[in-house]
């Protein structure tokens, strides 16, 4: 009992640490923002507001801040790397200083003041990132400070992967000192619990996993496991109070007719507005490219989408122009010399990516939805995991689940799990969610990162 109480404490503190500092955080944006009202914006106007007013436009800011850095999760106080926090809530606090300069533009109606506006706007978007950079940084090293990693137990199953190495790379948060079969009898395993606060089930037969995962129930103890398919499958079930016997229902159906028209009508409305205002990079891109070797400026490439149909995905060409000359289809790995120096330039910004605008404004593609793959690859991949077909029941994406939160060499059997689960919580707000957190993606270098030397694709784990 006492135990319980310890963690449920420990629990508590957190939360109520990263609930002050997402206040103090906002408090912050929001007091820079007051002074600039102020002194600066409030000025622009033909006639200030009263103290009512300012108090509404301050409280507008607020709001928008709290919104958009919580869809960023850029609360996550403790729980996230420093880079990727202040990245985050920089993307997040530079989207509302656009609006905010749009709605300014709206309440003066005077061009000339358009860009005295803007600079007011950028000095104080540069003050708000040092001011967010000091506290995100303050706050979590108080956190770790206070926190210390969970010491974890890693049981493991017959498959390997590199979980273990992943979440060492993060000492702050966890710290895997001990592991185990799971093959030893569960007595020897409910024993060994006691010594850790908390238990990795890493890649363990369904069975197993279960009874490991009601003794760590029974003694409060916390839980870290990799979902099987059915998992995710499970996870998006509604629960059926008809009966005395619980029931969950899996429909398995995706979008409903009118959220799917409402995601085409967006996909084509984004993807008009992406090639407008990409053209003068598309441009200056293709002339880079066939200047560089003469070569062609785009690679066409056949792609599976929903239900398998197959069609040519159209990108900047970023490698040499017969990368694949022995027909043999593959990723492309670190340090690939068949990248061009122009192609290393586009691949790290997505440049090589923009191209596909045409293909979702056509229909071959959602900007939404799992990455497509090639049919040669889909085939490799089916071998040994045949779930992976399952990827092509919604519509393909430019962007998606295992895009923003996985990397160009995640693995296979991990990819399929990511886009599962955007399969199983497919929305309307998920797709805008996951189109706002993309741009944060694009400024982080290694969810480029290629496969290893050798490697033709990214290596099967099950």
């Amino acid at each position: 009992m006492n135990n319980i109480n310890t963690n449920t404490n420990i629990e508590t503190q957190k939360r109520v640490f990263r609930f002050v500092s997402s206040v103090v955080l906002v408090a912050v944006l929001a007091t820079l923002f007051g002074v600039m009202w102020y002194m600066r914006f409030q000025m622009l106007m033909l006639y200030r507001f009263l103290s009512v007013g300012n108090y509404l436009m301050i409280g507008l800011y607020v709001v928008l801040i709290v919104l958009v850095i919580n869809t960023f999760k850029g609360f996550s106080i403790g729980s996230g790397r420093i880079s990727i926090l202040c990245m985050s809530q920089a993307i997040a606090m530079g989207l509302v200083n656009v609006l905010e300069f749009i709605i300014l533009l709206l309440m003066t109606r005077i061009k000339a003041l358009m860009w005295m506006t803007l600079a007011y706007v950028i000095v104080l978007t540069a003050v708000q990132a040092v001011a967010l950079f000091i506290v995100t940084y303050g706050s979590t090293k108080i956190y770790r400070a206070i926190f210390p990693p969970f010491s974890i137990l890693n049981i493991y199953g017959e498959y390997e992967n590199d979980l273990v190495y992943k979440m060492n790379r993060r000492a702050d948060k966890y710290r895997i000192t001990g592991e185990m079969s799971c093959n030893e009898p569960l007595d020897k395993i409910k024993k060994e619990l006691e010594n850790y606060d908390a238990v990795l089930i890493n890649d363990v037969p369904s069975e197993i996993r279960n009874d490991i995962i009601k003794a760590c129930f029974a003694t409060d103890k916390r839980v870290y496991f990799t979902p099987k398919i059915s998992d995710i499958l499970i996870k998006g079930s509604d629960e059926v109070n008809l009966f005395d016997t619980p029931l969950y229902l899996c429909k398995n159906v995706g979008m409903d007719a009118i959220s799917a028209t409402i995601k085409r009508v967006g996909d084509i409305v984004i993807s008009a507005i992406g090639i407008i205002l990409t053209s003068p990079i598309m441009i200056i891109t293709a002339i880079l490219i066939h200047s560089y070797d003469g070569g062609p400026v785009f690679y066409k490439q056949t792609r599976c989408t929903i239900g398998g149909k197959e069609y040519k995905i159209m990108k900047f060409r970023s490698m040499i122009t017969d990368a694949e000359k022995d027909g043999k289809a593959r990723l492309a790995s670190v340090n690939d010399d068949r990248i061009t120096p122009i192609g290393h330039f586009i691949r790290a910004t997505r440049i090589d990516e923009l191209p596909q605008f045409f293909n979702i404004l056509k229909g071959e593609m959602s900007f939404v939805g799992p990455r497509p793959e090639r049919p040669e690859i889909i085939a490799e991949y089916v071998k040994e995991v045949p779930e992976f077909a399952f990827r092509t029941h919604v519509k393909a994406g430019l962007t998606g689940y295992a895009q923003v939160y996985g990397k160009y060499n995640t693995t296979s059997y991990d990819k399929l799990k990511l886009d599962m689960i955007y399969c199983e919580k497919c929305s309307v707000l998920l797709d805008i969610q996951l189109i706002l957190m993309t741009l944060r993606v694009i400024f982080t270098k290694d969810a480029t990162e290629g496969v290893a030397e050798g490697e033709t694709n990214a290596n099967v784990h099950k």
